[in-house]
């Protein structure tokens, strides 16, 4: 077994292209590092319909040069059996460790394989590359980013020609395609051949920016931005200088691109303490609001001033955000179909019926939402909002932060806020209180075992309230494909579990519905609310023993 670890490593190591992964991979086997090599030898990262993500190191089961080589000559064999010879693959890639690597060569084998290939010109945005698939008439994109993952995380997000991401069956034939890569010697890689994209390409996407606002609408409110160490200064600063809003206050801390990430755990807005720095510096800037993207830039926070909150200012849900743009939408006589994941709140799909518009629910992801026939709006409650789908079917929080500034600037001509307009849809729809119980493990069995727990012993009740319908959606439903996921309907409340498509995650997504009567009743909805989520998270996490 051990002998049989070591070959293995060895005939790897043959293969490396990378003399950083080829050093580190020779110094475990010198060490006689088995623990470890099992580990990096368990199996090959799996690609599936969130492309590839893994740590960064030697071995098939890290985020490598091997695995990208063999990722895209598998993305370049499919591609060529779909017919696509020929083809351009557009390639953008983000800031973090190897991403400007990973994207050489990936353009390096699209171009061997026979494909044409053009690499955005500089560490850009991800909805920068969704655009320009379609902008560009390409089969095929490719996207470098771990998004909001941990520094040593890097990973490969692949679109088809529609500009959305892939979803079943494509992704399963090019996991097969993968699979069946021969030697990487075999893999032809020239030095040269495919094309580096000027600006042009990101000034055609700047220039769409402005289609997500409307003629003559107020510009006026002033926001504190933060890139949280990735790709999106240059791009969001330069859409709010063309649309005419004041330039944003700069996190300076946080608005180079650095790969490190060193003022955050997790660069990523919903994780405790990544917005610090940002409420530091809006309380010396005193701004209307705070808007932060993750490192890719496509997803969009947003916190506004708020005097009961700890240091005045409150970071707002996703869900919150996401009702919010709706409704700013419905007021500008929006037409079409509004979607969301089934893990986002159902205020939207009230919204949408007010409105006498679509709705749709999908899967989790932006690869389905995108999909949806007619959308004029999509979000995810994970900070995703897609604002423009016939410029990017996909979430871009470029163009949403657009449309929060646009939207906070019209009310506050009005004297108003966007706590006001939440208000306002609380009272119109009742009020929807939503919570996470997130568990990120080492050890992925936990999460394994806490499904099954709660298939074989599902919950009769949470927090008092009787669970009146419980859903098991690997089985699928009338309108949903098959998901490993679990989904309960209790007396104004609804619970969804399932484990995270790109992190070590099983996620918990919880949704109270309130009735409010009247304005004065709010203070005492909201903390009903707010007891109603913590007695389901608490009873929750027992049912599932984690």
């Amino acid at each position: 077994m051990q002998h049989d670890l070591i070959a293995q490593a060895r005939t790897w190591l043959a293969e490396d292209p990378d003399p950083e992964t080829r050093d580190e991979l020779a110094a475990l086997i010198e060490a006689g590092a088995t623990q470890e090599l099992a580990v990096r030898f368990a199996g090959t990262l799996q690609f599936g319909t969130a492309g590839l993500r893994g740590e960064l190191g030697a071995g098939p089961m890290r985020m490598n040069r091997s695995v990208v080589i063999r990722a895209a000559a598998g993305l370049a064999a499919y591609l060529k059996a779909q017919g696509q010879d020929g083809g351009l693959v557009v390639i953008g890639y983000d800031a973090r460790y190897k991403s400007a690597d990973f994207a050489r060569d990936t353009a390096a084998v699209m171009t061997g394989a026979g494909l044409r290939a053009a690499v955005l010109p500089r560490p850009l945005p991800t909805p920068v590359l969704a655009y320009a698939i379609r902008h560009l008439g390409a089969v095929a994109g490719v996207e470098v980013t771990a998004s909001h993952n941990p520094p040593r995380d890097n990973g490969y997000k692949v679109y088809l020609g529609d500009g959305s991401q892939i979803v079943p069956p494509a992704d399963g034939e090019i996991a097969a395609a993968i699979a069946a890569v021969g030697p990487l010697a075999d893999v032809v890689r020239p030095e040269d051949g495919w094309e580096v994209l000027g600006e042009d390409v990101l000034n055609a996407y700047l220039a769409r920016t402005d289609a997500v606002l409307s003629a003559g609408s107020p510009r006026t409110a002033r926001t504190v931005y933060t890139a949280m160490h990735g790709v999106g200064t240059s791009v969001l600063t330069a859409a709010f200088e063309r649309a005419g809003f004041p330039a944003p206050v700069l996190v300076a801390e946080q608005a180079e691109p650095d790969p490190a990430f060193p003022t955050v755990a997790f660069p990523n807005p919903e994780e405790p303490g990544a917005m610090d720095l940002a409420f530091a510096t809006a309380r010396r800037a005193a701004p209307d609001l705070i808007i932060a993207n993750d490192p890719d830039a496509d997803r969009c926070a947003v916190a506004v001033p708020d005097g009961a909150a700890d240091g005045g200012w409150r970071m707002l849900r996703g869900d919150e955000v996401g009702a919010l743009l709706a409704a700013h939408l419905v007021e500008r006589g929006a037409s079409g179909v509004f979607a969301e994941s089934i893990v986002s709140s159902s205020l939207l799909g009230r919204i949408a019926e007010k409105a006498g518009l679509g709705y749709e629910e999908t899967l989790t992801g932006f690869k389905w939402i995108a999909r949806v026939e007619g959308l004029r709006y999509g979000y995810e409650e994970a900070l995703g909002y897609c604002v423009d789908p016939e410029g990017v079917r996909d979430k871009d929080g470029i163009t949403a932060a657009l449309l929060v500034a646009e939207l906070a600037s019209a009310l506050k001509e009005r004297g108003r806020t966007l706590l006001d307009l939440l208000d306002d849809l609380a009272l119109a729809h009742g009020l929807h209180a939503t919570d996470q119980l997130s568990v990120r493990v080492e050890d992925l069995t936990v999460i394994a075992d806490a499904m099954a727990r709660l298939r074989e012993q599902p919950p009769t009740a949470l927090a008092g309230l009787a669970v009146t319908s419980a859903e098991d959606l690997t089985r699928g439903t009338d309108r949903l494909p098959p998901t490993d996921g679990l989904r309960y309907h209790l007396e104004g409340a609804r619970v969804i579990v399932r484990p995270s498509g790109t992190e070590p995650k099983l996620k918990c997504y919880l949704e109270v519905v309130v009735p409010v009567a009247d304005a004065a009743g709010l203070p005492a909805a909201r903390a009903r609310g707010a007891e109603l989520l913590a007695a389901i998270k608490r009873d929750l996490a027992a049912a599932a023993g984690i």
